[in-house]
Protein backbone atom coordinates (compact mmCIF):
# COMPACT_ATOMS: atom_id res chain seq x y z
CA UNK A 1 0.00 0.00 0.00
CA UNK A 2 1.70 3.24 -1.21
CA UNK A 3 2.31 5.50 1.97
CA UNK A 4 -0.38 8.31 2.57
CA UNK A 5 0.71 12.30 1.22
CA UNK A 6 1.48 14.52 4.21
CA UNK A 7 -0.85 16.93 4.73
CA UNK A 8 0.71 20.71 3.86
CA UNK A 9 0.37 23.34 6.76
CA UNK A 10 1.41 26.73 5.10
CA UNK A 11 0.89 29.90 7.35
CA UNK A 12 1.33 32.97 5.42
CA UNK A 13 1.38 36.65 7.54
CA UNK A 14 1.20 39.55 5.53
CA UNK A 15 4.31 41.44 5.57
CA UNK A 16 7.00 39.91 8.48
CA UNK A 17 10.41 40.44 7.89
CA UNK A 18 12.55 38.11 8.25
CA UNK A 19 14.87 38.88 11.13
CA UNK A 20 11.59 39.90 13.29
CA UNK A 21 11.07 36.26 14.54
CA UNK A 22 12.67 34.04 17.76
CA UNK A 23 15.93 33.52 16.17
CA UNK A 24 16.64 37.14 16.55
CA UNK A 25 18.57 37.10 20.06
CA UNK A 26 18.10 40.77 20.46
CA UNK A 27 14.51 40.97 19.86
CA UNK A 28 12.29 40.69 23.42
CA UNK A 29 9.58 38.29 21.05
CA UNK A 30 7.61 35.28 21.91
CA UNK A 31 6.77 33.25 19.80
CA UNK A 32 6.71 29.29 21.05
CA UNK A 33 5.53 27.79 18.39
CA UNK A 34 7.84 29.27 15.39
CA UNK A 35 10.90 28.71 17.95
CA UNK A 36 9.22 25.29 18.18
CA UNK A 37 8.66 24.81 14.38
CA UNK A 38 12.20 26.39 13.72
CA UNK A 39 14.27 24.29 16.52
CA UNK A 40 12.73 21.00 14.57
CA UNK A 41 12.43 21.89 11.15
CA UNK A 42 14.59 23.52 8.88
CA UNK A 43 15.17 27.19 8.91
CA UNK A 44 16.67 28.97 5.56
CA UNK A 45 18.42 32.26 5.98
CA UNK A 46 18.28 33.90 3.08
CA UNK A 47 14.83 33.64 1.21
CA UNK A 48 14.13 36.49 -0.51
CA UNK A 49 10.39 37.50 -1.59
CA UNK A 50 9.99 37.37 -5.55
CA UNK A 51 8.51 40.64 -5.80
CA UNK A 52 8.28 42.95 -2.77
CA UNK A 53 4.87 43.96 -3.03
CA UNK A 54 1.62 41.90 -2.13
CA UNK A 55 0.21 40.94 -5.95
CA UNK A 56 3.04 40.32 -7.98
CA UNK A 57 4.65 38.45 -4.85
CA UNK A 58 1.43 36.04 -4.42
CA UNK A 59 1.34 35.69 -8.53
CA UNK A 60 5.10 34.85 -7.96
CA UNK A 61 3.86 31.99 -5.40
CA UNK A 62 0.81 30.57 -6.88
CA UNK A 63 2.68 30.35 -10.31
CA UNK A 64 5.91 29.53 -9.47
CA UNK A 65 7.12 31.73 -12.04
CA UNK A 66 9.68 34.69 -11.44
CA UNK A 67 8.57 38.89 -11.50
CA UNK A 68 9.31 38.68 -15.04
CA UNK A 69 7.03 35.90 -16.02
CA UNK A 70 4.05 36.40 -13.45
CA UNK A 71 1.58 38.32 -14.93
CA UNK A 72 1.04 40.83 -12.29
CA UNK A 73 3.24 44.14 -12.07
CA UNK A 74 1.61 45.81 -8.72
CA UNK A 75 -0.77 46.12 -7.26
CA UNK A 76 -2.92 47.47 -10.11
CA UNK A 77 -3.14 43.76 -11.73
CA UNK A 78 -5.19 40.85 -11.30
CA UNK A 79 -3.17 37.55 -11.73
CA UNK A 80 -4.17 36.38 -14.88
CA UNK A 81 -6.38 33.14 -14.43
CA UNK A 82 -5.06 31.11 -17.30
CA UNK A 83 -2.87 29.86 -14.43
CA UNK A 84 -1.19 27.49 -14.40
CA UNK A 85 -1.12 27.25 -10.38
CA UNK A 86 0.28 24.94 -8.26
CA UNK A 87 -2.74 24.83 -5.95
CA UNK A 88 -4.70 23.58 -9.38
CA UNK A 89 -2.06 20.22 -9.41
CA UNK A 90 -2.36 19.75 -5.97
CA UNK A 91 -6.02 19.71 -6.08
CA UNK A 92 -5.56 17.03 -9.29
CA UNK A 93 -3.42 14.91 -6.91
CA UNK A 94 -6.55 14.53 -4.92
CA UNK A 95 -5.89 16.62 -2.46
CA UNK A 96 -8.61 19.06 -0.65
CA UNK A 97 -6.82 22.58 -1.38
CA UNK A 98 -7.95 24.78 1.35
CA UNK A 99 -7.34 28.69 2.19
CA UNK A 100 -8.39 31.42 4.42
CA UNK A 101 -7.82 35.08 4.73
CA UNK A 102 -6.45 37.55 2.68
CA UNK A 103 -5.69 35.46 -0.89
CA UNK A 104 -5.02 38.74 -3.12
CA UNK A 105 -4.63 37.24 -6.43
CA UNK A 106 -7.46 39.71 -7.51
CA UNK A 107 -5.70 42.70 -6.44
CA UNK A 108 -7.05 44.86 -8.80
CA UNK A 109 -10.73 43.79 -8.65
CA UNK A 110 -12.11 44.40 -5.37
CA UNK A 111 -14.54 41.63 -5.65
CA UNK A 112 -14.46 38.75 -2.74
CA UNK A 113 -18.26 37.99 -2.33
CA UNK A 114 -19.11 38.13 1.28
CA UNK A 115 -18.95 34.69 1.15
CA UNK A 116 -15.73 34.69 0.21
CA UNK A 117 -16.01 32.30 -2.54
CA UNK A 118 -14.61 35.04 -5.16
CA UNK A 119 -12.44 33.09 -7.73
CA UNK A 120 -11.52 30.17 -5.24
CA UNK A 121 -12.12 27.57 -7.63
CA UNK A 122 -10.79 28.83 -10.94
CA UNK A 123 -7.27 29.03 -8.52
CA UNK A 124 -7.66 25.39 -7.77
CA UNK A 125 -8.69 25.38 -4.59
CA UNK A 126 -11.71 23.19 -2.90
CA UNK A 127 -13.37 25.21 -0.21
CA UNK A 128 -12.09 28.30 1.61
CA UNK A 129 -13.57 31.96 2.41
CA UNK A 130 -10.98 34.58 0.29
CA UNK A 131 -11.41 38.29 2.49
CA UNK A 132 -10.40 41.90 2.68
CA UNK A 133 -7.22 43.39 3.50
CA UNK A 134 -6.79 46.20 6.10
CA UNK A 135 -7.29 48.96 3.50
CA UNK A 136 -9.24 46.94 1.10
CA UNK A 137 -11.95 46.44 3.38
CA UNK A 138 -12.31 50.15 4.77
CA UNK A 139 -12.20 51.54 1.36
CA UNK A 140 -14.54 48.99 -0.25
CA UNK A 141 -16.75 48.22 2.53
CA UNK A 142 -17.63 51.08 5.00
CA UNK A 143 -21.29 51.52 3.37
CA UNK A 144 -22.25 48.01 1.80
CA UNK A 145 -19.96 45.25 2.22
CA UNK A 146 -17.88 43.60 -0.53
CA UNK A 147 -16.14 40.95 1.14
CA UNK A 148 -16.65 38.45 4.13
CA UNK A 149 -15.35 40.37 6.53
CA UNK A 150 -16.86 43.59 6.81
CA UNK A 151 -20.05 41.59 5.97
CA UNK A 152 -19.42 40.35 9.05
CA UNK A 153 -18.84 43.50 10.89
CA UNK A 154 -21.80 44.91 9.58
CA UNK A 155 -24.05 42.24 10.88
CA UNK A 156 -21.96 42.00 14.31
CA UNK A 157 -22.99 46.25 14.32
CA UNK A 158 -18.97 46.95 14.60
CA UNK A 159 -18.10 48.36 10.57
CA UNK A 160 -18.53 52.23 11.39
CA UNK A 161 -16.65 51.96 14.26
CA UNK A 162 -14.02 49.95 12.42
CA UNK A 163 -13.80 51.83 9.42
CA UNK A 164 -13.91 55.55 11.31
CA UNK A 165 -10.99 54.19 13.87
CA UNK A 166 -8.96 52.80 10.50
CA UNK A 167 -9.51 55.57 8.44
CA UNK A 168 -8.33 57.83 11.20
CA UNK A 169 -4.89 56.36 11.95
CA UNK A 170 -1.90 57.35 10.51
CA UNK A 171 -0.84 54.32 8.68
CA UNK A 172 2.47 53.99 11.13
CA UNK A 173 2.15 56.52 13.81
CA UNK A 174 -1.05 55.67 15.51
CA UNK A 175 -0.31 52.52 18.20
CA UNK A 176 -3.53 52.59 19.67
CA UNK A 177 -5.52 49.75 20.35
CA UNK A 178 -8.40 48.97 17.99
CA UNK A 179 -12.38 49.50 19.70
CA UNK A 180 -12.89 46.04 18.43
CA UNK A 181 -13.98 43.04 20.74
CA UNK A 182 -11.08 40.47 20.11
CA UNK A 183 -13.30 37.69 18.43
CA UNK A 184 -14.06 40.07 15.75
CA UNK A 185 -9.96 41.54 14.85
CA UNK A 186 -9.40 40.19 11.37
CA UNK A 187 -6.71 38.12 12.11
CA UNK A 188 -8.73 36.61 15.33
CA UNK A 189 -11.57 35.95 12.36
CA UNK A 190 -9.21 34.23 10.18
CA UNK A 191 -7.73 31.73 12.49
CA UNK A 192 -11.55 30.88 13.77
CA UNK A 193 -12.19 30.22 9.95
CA UNK A 194 -9.28 28.30 9.53
CA UNK A 195 -10.62 25.69 12.36
CA UNK A 196 -13.77 25.81 10.81
CA UNK A 197 -13.07 25.27 7.16
CA UNK A 198 -10.46 21.62 8.24
CA UNK A 199 -13.51 20.81 10.28
CA UNK A 200 -14.98 20.31 7.15
CA UNK A 201 -12.23 18.29 5.46
CA UNK A 202 -12.85 14.47 6.01
CA UNK A 203 -9.93 12.83 8.46
CA UNK A 204 -7.60 10.94 6.73
CA UNK A 205 -8.06 12.59 3.33
CA UNK A 206 -5.01 14.50 2.60
CA UNK A 207 -5.35 18.19 2.53
CA UNK A 208 -3.52 21.19 1.59
CA UNK A 209 -4.41 24.85 4.33
CA UNK A 210 -3.04 28.00 3.56
CA UNK A 211 -3.83 30.86 6.13
CA UNK A 212 -3.45 34.18 4.48
CA UNK A 213 -3.07 36.41 7.75
CA UNK A 214 -3.55 40.27 7.39
CA UNK A 215 -0.98 41.03 9.93
CA UNK A 216 1.31 42.42 10.38
CA UNK A 217 0.90 44.64 8.04
CA UNK A 218 0.34 47.83 8.53
CA UNK A 219 -1.78 50.22 9.97
CA UNK A 220 -0.85 48.93 13.44
CA UNK A 221 -4.57 48.36 14.75
CA UNK A 222 -3.77 45.49 17.50
CA UNK A 223 -6.71 44.53 20.04
CA UNK A 224 -6.42 45.96 23.64
CA UNK A 225 -4.89 42.11 25.23
CA UNK A 226 -2.31 42.70 22.36
CA UNK A 227 -1.23 45.94 22.98
CA UNK A 228 -1.31 45.36 26.82
CA UNK A 229 1.41 42.10 26.18
CA UNK A 230 3.85 44.51 24.91
CA UNK A 231 4.03 47.24 27.13
CA UNK A 232 7.29 47.33 28.87
CA UNK A 233 9.14 45.83 26.44
CA UNK A 234 12.41 47.63 24.36
CA UNK A 235 13.05 47.12 20.88
CA UNK A 236 16.18 48.48 18.53
CA UNK A 237 15.48 51.42 16.37
CA UNK A 238 15.70 51.36 12.98
CA UNK A 239 19.01 51.66 10.68
CA UNK A 240 19.99 54.54 8.77
CA UNK A 241 16.89 56.86 10.23
CA UNK A 242 16.19 60.81 10.42
CA UNK A 243 12.65 60.06 10.77
CA UNK A 244 9.73 60.36 13.89
CA UNK A 245 11.27 60.96 17.60
CA UNK A 246 12.95 57.27 19.33
CA UNK A 247 9.69 56.57 20.89
CA UNK A 248 7.66 56.45 18.01
CA UNK A 249 9.20 54.00 16.73
CA UNK A 250 9.47 51.99 19.44
CA UNK A 251 5.80 52.00 19.63
CA UNK A 252 5.43 50.81 16.29
CA UNK A 253 7.76 48.22 16.87
CA UNK A 254 5.85 47.06 19.88
CA UNK A 255 2.49 46.65 18.05
CA UNK A 256 4.15 45.04 14.75
CA UNK A 257 5.81 42.34 17.92
CA UNK A 258 1.95 41.96 19.20
CA UNK A 259 0.87 41.29 15.93
CA UNK A 260 3.45 38.20 14.98
CA UNK A 261 2.82 36.91 18.92
CA UNK A 262 -1.04 36.82 18.22
CA UNK A 263 -0.33 34.49 14.82
CA UNK A 264 1.98 32.51 16.92
CA UNK A 265 -1.00 32.15 19.60
CA UNK A 266 -3.07 30.68 16.52
CA UNK A 267 -0.23 28.87 15.27
CA UNK A 268 -0.25 26.56 18.38
CA UNK A 269 -3.98 26.51 18.38
CA UNK A 270 -4.36 25.06 14.90
CA UNK A 271 -1.95 22.65 15.33
CA UNK A 272 -3.68 21.14 18.50
CA UNK A 273 -6.71 20.98 16.09
CA UNK A 274 -4.55 19.11 13.99
CA UNK A 275 -3.14 16.76 16.80
CA UNK A 276 -6.76 16.43 17.71
CA UNK A 277 -7.50 15.00 14.69
CA UNK A 278 -4.62 12.80 14.77
CA UNK A 279 -3.02 13.95 11.56
CA UNK A 280 -0.33 16.18 13.03
CA UNK A 281 2.72 13.31 12.84
CA UNK A 282 1.59 13.66 8.83
CA UNK A 283 1.93 17.52 8.69
CA UNK A 284 4.45 19.81 7.30
CA UNK A 285 4.38 22.79 8.43
CA UNK A 286 5.55 25.88 6.23
CA UNK A 287 5.78 29.43 8.07
CA UNK A 288 6.96 32.43 5.13
CA UNK A 289 5.54 35.90 4.32
CA UNK A 290 5.04 37.39 0.77
CA UNK A 291 7.84 40.31 1.84
CA UNK A 292 9.40 42.26 4.52
CA UNK A 293 8.47 45.25 6.34
CA UNK A 294 11.09 48.11 6.37
CA UNK A 295 9.82 49.79 10.06
CA UNK A 296 12.04 52.62 9.21
CA UNK A 297 15.14 51.39 7.72
CA UNK A 298 16.88 53.99 5.62
CA UNK A 299 13.72 56.37 6.35
CA UNK A 300 11.63 53.67 4.24
CA UNK A 301 8.52 52.05 5.71
CA UNK A 302 6.21 49.09 4.64
CA UNK A 303 8.31 47.27 1.34
CA UNK A 304 8.21 47.77 -2.42
CA UNK A 305 11.78 48.66 -1.77
CA UNK A 306 15.07 46.48 -2.58
CA UNK A 307 16.43 46.46 1.05
CA UNK A 308 16.82 43.27 2.67
CA UNK A 309 13.78 44.64 5.25
CA UNK A 310 11.07 44.55 2.21
CA UNK A 311 12.80 41.57 0.35
CA UNK A 312 14.15 38.89 2.74
CA UNK A 313 11.47 37.00 4.45
CA UNK A 314 11.46 33.97 7.18
CA UNK A 315 10.70 30.64 5.64
CA UNK A 316 10.55 27.92 8.26
CA UNK A 317 9.94 23.91 7.28
CA UNK A 318 9.11 21.26 9.48
CA UNK A 319 7.55 17.91 9.37
CA UNK A 320 8.06 14.26 8.79
CA UNK A 321 10.79 13.38 6.39
CA UNK A 322 12.46 16.95 6.72
CA UNK A 323 16.16 16.66 8.17
CA UNK A 324 15.47 19.14 10.91
CA UNK A 325 17.18 21.04 13.65
CA UNK A 326 19.43 22.88 10.93
CA UNK A 327 19.71 26.40 9.54
CA UNK A 328 20.37 26.02 6.30
CA UNK A 329 22.32 28.55 4.17
CA UNK A 330 20.63 28.05 0.64
CA UNK A 331 19.19 30.46 -1.37
CA UNK A 332 15.43 30.20 -1.44
CA UNK A 333 12.98 32.29 -3.12
CA UNK A 334 8.86 32.68 -2.10
CA UNK A 335 8.09 31.37 -5.91
CA UNK A 336 9.89 28.10 -4.44
CA UNK A 337 7.04 27.03 -2.39
CA UNK A 338 4.83 25.92 -4.96
CA UNK A 339 6.92 23.75 -6.25
CA UNK A 340 8.24 22.64 -3.28
CA UNK A 341 4.63 21.51 -2.37
CA UNK A 342 3.88 19.64 -5.17
CA UNK A 343 7.05 17.84 -4.81
CA UNK A 344 6.33 16.73 -1.25
CA UNK A 345 3.18 15.61 -2.19
CA UNK A 346 3.87 13.81 -5.10
CA UNK A 347 1.78 15.64 -7.65
CA UNK A 348 2.08 16.72 -11.12
CA UNK A 349 4.97 19.86 -10.70
CA UNK A 350 4.33 22.96 -12.62
CA UNK A 351 5.35 22.68 -16.08
CA UNK A 352 6.53 26.63 -16.50
CA UNK A 353 8.18 27.27 -13.28
CA UNK A 354 11.11 29.26 -12.71
CA UNK A 355 10.98 27.90 -8.87
CA UNK A 356 12.53 25.02 -7.98
CA UNK A 357 11.78 22.65 -4.87
CA UNK A 358 13.35 22.74 -1.45
CA UNK A 359 13.22 19.33 -1.38
CA UNK A 360 16.71 18.16 -1.87
CA UNK A 361 17.57 20.41 0.94
CA UNK A 362 14.92 19.79 3.39
CA UNK A 363 15.57 16.15 3.01
CA UNK A 364 19.70 16.91 3.39
CA UNK A 365 20.69 15.82 0.13
CA UNK A 366 21.32 18.98 -1.38
CA UNK A 367 23.53 22.19 0.19
CA UNK A 368 21.15 24.13 -2.19
CA UNK A 369 19.08 24.20 -5.42
CA UNK A 370 19.51 27.82 -6.40
CA UNK A 371 23.28 29.56 -7.39
CA UNK A 372 21.39 33.32 -7.42
CA UNK A 373 17.86 34.26 -6.45
CA UNK A 374 15.80 37.42 -7.47
CA UNK A 375 12.91 39.88 -7.54
CA UNK A 376 11.72 42.57 -8.69
CA UNK A 377 9.26 45.46 -9.09
CA UNK A 378 7.40 47.88 -11.27
CA UNK A 379 5.42 49.64 -9.13
CA UNK A 380 3.22 52.01 -12.38
CA UNK A 381 1.93 54.67 -9.59
CA UNK A 382 -1.49 54.73 -10.14
CA UNK A 383 -3.99 52.71 -7.49
CA UNK A 384 -6.38 49.64 -8.40
CA UNK A 385 -9.88 49.50 -6.87
CA UNK A 386 -8.62 48.05 -3.45
CA UNK A 387 -6.03 50.74 -2.38
CA UNK A 388 -5.61 53.12 0.42
CA UNK A 389 -5.69 56.95 0.49
CA UNK A 390 -1.56 56.61 0.31
CA UNK A 391 -0.09 57.95 -2.94
CA UNK A 392 1.94 55.23 -4.65
CA UNK A 393 5.27 55.94 -5.85
CA UNK A 394 6.39 54.70 -9.81
CA UNK A 395 9.22 52.39 -8.62
CA UNK A 396 10.94 50.01 -10.97
CA UNK A 397 13.97 47.98 -9.87
CA UNK A 398 15.70 44.61 -10.59
CA UNK A 399 17.82 42.52 -8.01
CA UNK A 400 20.05 39.55 -8.02
CA UNK A 401 21.53 37.93 -4.64
CA UNK A 402 24.61 35.06 -4.65
CA UNK A 403 24.19 35.36 -0.93
CA UNK A 404 26.86 37.26 0.26
CA UNK A 405 26.25 39.74 -2.57
CA UNK A 406 22.92 41.78 -4.08
CA UNK A 407 22.72 43.57 -7.13
CA UNK A 408 20.26 46.05 -7.62
CA UNK A 409 19.28 47.86 -11.22
CA UNK A 410 17.72 50.93 -10.10
CA UNK A 411 15.77 51.71 -13.08
CA UNK A 412 13.63 54.30 -11.70
CA UNK A 413 17.07 56.16 -10.45
CA UNK A 414 18.87 55.35 -13.25
CA UNK A 415 21.77 53.68 -11.14
CA UNK A 416 23.00 50.16 -9.73
CA UNK A 417 23.78 49.42 -6.27
CA UNK A 418 26.10 46.70 -5.30
CA UNK A 419 25.99 45.45 -1.15
CA UNK A 420 28.23 42.76 0.74
CA UNK A 421 25.88 41.04 2.90
CA UNK A 422 28.79 39.88 4.94
CA UNK A 423 30.68 43.24 5.96
CA UNK A 424 27.78 45.59 5.29
CA UNK A 425 24.36 43.78 6.25
CA UNK A 426 22.67 47.75 6.91
CA UNK A 427 23.23 47.92 3.24
CA UNK A 428 24.92 51.27 3.93
CA UNK A 429 27.95 51.86 1.42
CA UNK A 430 27.34 50.93 -2.38
CA UNK A 431 29.81 48.94 -3.78
CA UNK A 432 29.37 48.68 -7.22
CA UNK A 433 32.40 50.66 -8.57
CA UNK A 434 34.95 49.08 -6.46
CA UNK A 435 34.09 44.70 -7.16
CA UNK A 436 33.55 45.70 -11.14
CA UNK A 437 33.96 41.49 -11.24
CA UNK A 438 31.30 41.07 -9.04
CA UNK A 439 29.01 43.29 -10.73
CA UNK A 440 29.65 41.67 -13.79
CA UNK A 441 28.67 38.56 -12.80
CA UNK A 442 25.53 39.12 -10.82
CA UNK A 443 24.57 41.31 -13.53
CA UNK A 444 25.20 38.40 -16.35
CA UNK A 445 22.94 36.37 -13.92
CA UNK A 446 19.92 39.13 -13.86
CA UNK A 447 19.98 39.24 -17.61
CA UNK A 448 19.83 35.41 -18.45
CA UNK A 449 16.37 35.95 -16.59
CA UNK A 450 15.00 39.30 -17.78
CA UNK A 451 16.02 39.52 -21.11
CA UNK A 452 13.30 39.35 -23.18
CA UNK A 453 14.77 35.85 -25.01
CA UNK A 454 13.82 34.54 -21.59
CA UNK A 455 10.34 35.03 -21.42
CA UNK A 456 10.32 38.21 -19.16
CA UNK A 457 7.62 41.00 -20.43
CA UNK A 458 9.37 44.03 -22.11
CA UNK A 459 8.19 46.60 -19.93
Amino acid sequence: MAERPPNLLFIFPDQQRWDWGPWNEQLDIRTPNLARLAERGVRFEHTITSSPLCAPARACLASGRNFWRCGVNDNCDDTPLDGPFFYQNLRAAGYEVCAVGKVDLHKGTAEWKTDGSSWLDQWGFTRGIDNEGKHAGVVTGDEEPAGPYMAMLHREGWADAHVKDLKSRHYFLDTQPTPLPEDLYSDNWIADNCLSVLEQVEVGKPWFMQINYTGPHEPNDVTQSMWDSVQGRQFPGPVDSTEFEPGDHHRIRQNYTAMIENIDRHTGRILDAIESRGELENTIVVYSSDHGEMLGDHNCWEKSNFYDGALRVPLVIAGPGIDGGRVSDALAQVNDLGPTFLDLAGAEPLGDSDGLSLRPVLEGRARGVHDYSYSGLNQRGSRGASSSYRVIRVTRFDVVCDGRYKLVVDHTEGRELLFDGKIDPHELTNIVDSEPEVADRLRSALARQTSPGAGAPVR
